[in-house]
């Protein structure tokens, strides 16, 4: 119909949040560990639901005593609430769908807000603000998308290898899981 808009309908970031949706898909994608353990090779330790830190800051060690699923669950949530606020600060004056903030946050939670900011995810998002035309930020927002799968190391191993034809047994996961975000994202540009 005439008038109606094109493409993905798209609001200011500050007004955005972890949805209930991206929430539960971290929670998939982490597994529920109740015992600190090292998820990757070259990675530091982790409790319950991909946790390194609590909420007071002191970092996760293999020593720390099992916590409860809930206790994960609340402990997830209270963090990446906290790195919502930095993701959001991280992007003054740009727009996004739920879908998309909820990608990029997710990269947050795994990668960490000091790889978020350098990120081409970033730089492309903030393009998108002073972009002269509807045209040129499409290209920015898509070049984000596409920036993730630049995302593939892990303690310096390249996590998109494979091995005599196969997945590498290192960190294959993390490289679907990035893969698994560009699909995501791509399909946001959509609408």
């Amino acid at each position: 119909m005439a008038g109606e808009p094109k493409g993905p309908v798209r609001v200011a970031v500050a007004g955005l949040m972890l949805s209930a949706a991206g929430f539960m898909g971290w929670q998939v994608k982490e597994n529920f560990a109740p015992r600190p353990h090292i998820p990757t090779k070259g990675d530091v330790p982790t409790i319950g639901f991909g946790s390194t830190r609590y909420e007071d800051g002191r970092p996760v060690r293999l020593t720390d005593p099992p916590i409860t699923r809930r206790r994960a669950e609340e402990l997830a949530w209270n963090l990446h609430g906290e790195e919502a606020e930095r993701f959001r600060d991280s992007l003054p004056g740009v727009r996004m769908t739920q879908g998309e903030f909820d990608v990029y946050l997710d990269f947050t939670g795994q990668y960490g807000i000091g790889n978020w900011r350098g990120s081409g995810m970033r730089r492309n998002l903030l393009a998108t603000v002073t972009a002269p035309t509807p045209g040129a930020q499409r290209v920015h927002y898509r070049a984000a998308c596409d920036a993730l799968l630049r995302f593939k190391y892990a303690a310096g191993y390249d996590c998109s290898t494979l091995v005599d034809g196969k997945p590498n047994k290192r960190c294959w996961g993390s490289w679907e899981r990035q893969q698994e975000r560009h699909a995501k994202c791509v399909a946001e540009q959509e609408g």
